[in-house]
């Protein structure tokens, strides 16, 4: 398969002149490719951990005479940071170093030297319609039925993502975090994560999976925070405000796959959901922006499906609709209490294209999605 130049592509060809770059997100959303393009004709400059032979070389600092190292995976060395410290602090003007891995590696701090000030942070996310240039209706079906993940959304077969799908999952499990974490009951983690994708679009209760997979709230509370640096899935908190009366507590979580979820207006949903988050992230990490990607519900049981918000200013208030409906009165609601953010009502398979009275628009969403990154 022909390389696809990535949206981080040129930003971290930018920034690796003058500090190291790590880039964390899933596994095989294509990292190792990225990397292997920026180091381009110098590929004997990439180091994956898991490799025996790599690994070898790492540790006997035995590093190939390239201009870029690439170390993949790296972070599941316990030293790993202390040993980059060292490589950059040293060979910081000769060498150029991009690190990558499947997990959150501004969180996986098994060291006590800190590497602050020495890298920049970039979250590399699944494909996207604004990244692909998507502008049909049926590419955009294409996209909500295969995930964002290169490999089967390329491959283009439902069957075959579906299988790509449940290995993805059992090597998340068997391989990251067997590696990275301690579980005692790994087969409650994995009946955790199956559990998870019918309960999309909820606030996620974590009494009621303890109560399913008969262990502790700490015990599931743990699981999904290693979900969540395992990048297999992500949490948004309620949105309040003084001015509202929001609930504070229950967070409803999405994935990275969205094709696990089967319910094709919960699917939407979390497509969405993807789409929003990687414009935070890609705002948050090459331009500094202070985001946050939030849902609204309050005790009356009115409901926004997202807002996003910078430096508490709500930015943006949008809806998910399978089809053309009704402008959502929890939106209209919200609008009136935020007269200046951006309101939309998105439908997944809508036709509908127009600016309501009270200044909502309403459209199909992929003429909103197609505008992000």
């Amino acid at each position: 398969m022909k390389y696809r130049k990535r949206y981080l592509a040129s930003r971290i060809e930018k920034d690796i002149q003058r500090k190291m770059v790590f880039v964390g997100g899933p596994r095989q959303v294509g990292k190792t490719t990225l990397a292997q393009h920026i180091s381009g004709m110098e590929k004997r400059g990439y180091l994956n951990w898991d490799n025996a032979e790599h690994r070898e070389r790492i540790l006997k600092q035995e590093l190939p005479p390239s201009k870029v190292w690439v170390f993949d995976e790296i972070h599941k060395y316990r030293g790993w940071r202390n040993y980059l410290k060292g490589l950059y602090d040293v060979f910081g003007r000769e060498h150029q170093i991009l690190v990558t891995g499947s997990a959150r590696l501004d969180l996986y701090r098994h060291s006590g030297d800190s590497l602050q000030g020495r890298y920049h942070y970039l979250r590399l996310h699944p494909l996207s319609a604004g990244e692909l240039k998507i502008s049909s209706s049926r590419d955009f079906q294409r996209l909500l039925n295969l995930s964002g993940f290169p490999e089967p959304f390329f491959g283009g077969s439902e069957v075959e993502a579906r299988r790509w799908s449940r290995e993805f999952r059992q090597r998340l499990i068997r391989e990251d975090v067997l590696s990275l974490e301690r579980v005692d009951d790994l087969s409650r983690l994995e009946l955790l994560m199956l559990r998870l994708p019918a309960l999309v679009g909820s606030p996620l209760s974590i009494n009621g999976l303890r109560e399913d997979l008969q262990v502790s709230h700490k015990a599931v509370s743990n699981w999904l925070n290693i979900f969540e640096r395992l990048y297999a899935i992500f949490r948004i908190s309620p949105f309040g405000a003084p001015k509202i009366r929001a609930v504070k507590k229950e967070q409803k979580h999405y994935h990275f796959d969205w094709s696990l979820i089967e319910d094709p207006g919960f699917r939407f949903e979390n497509l969405v959901a993807s789409h929003l988050l990687k414009w935070v992230h890609f705002m948050e990490d090459t331009q500094g922006r202070d985001l946050e990607l939030r849902y609204f519900r309050d005790v009356d049981g009115r409901e926004v499906d997202f807002i996003v918000i910078e430096k508490k200013n709500v930015l943006w208030a949008i809806e998910c609709r399978w089809d053309d409906t009704e402008i959502s009165k929890s939106l209209k609601y919200f609008r009136a209490r935020f007269p200046s953010c951006e309101a939309w009502q998105i439908s997944a398979i809508g036709k509908k294209d127009y600016i309501s009275g009270e200044g909502i628009r309403v459209c199909p969403a992929l003429l909103f999605l197609q505008n992000l990154v």
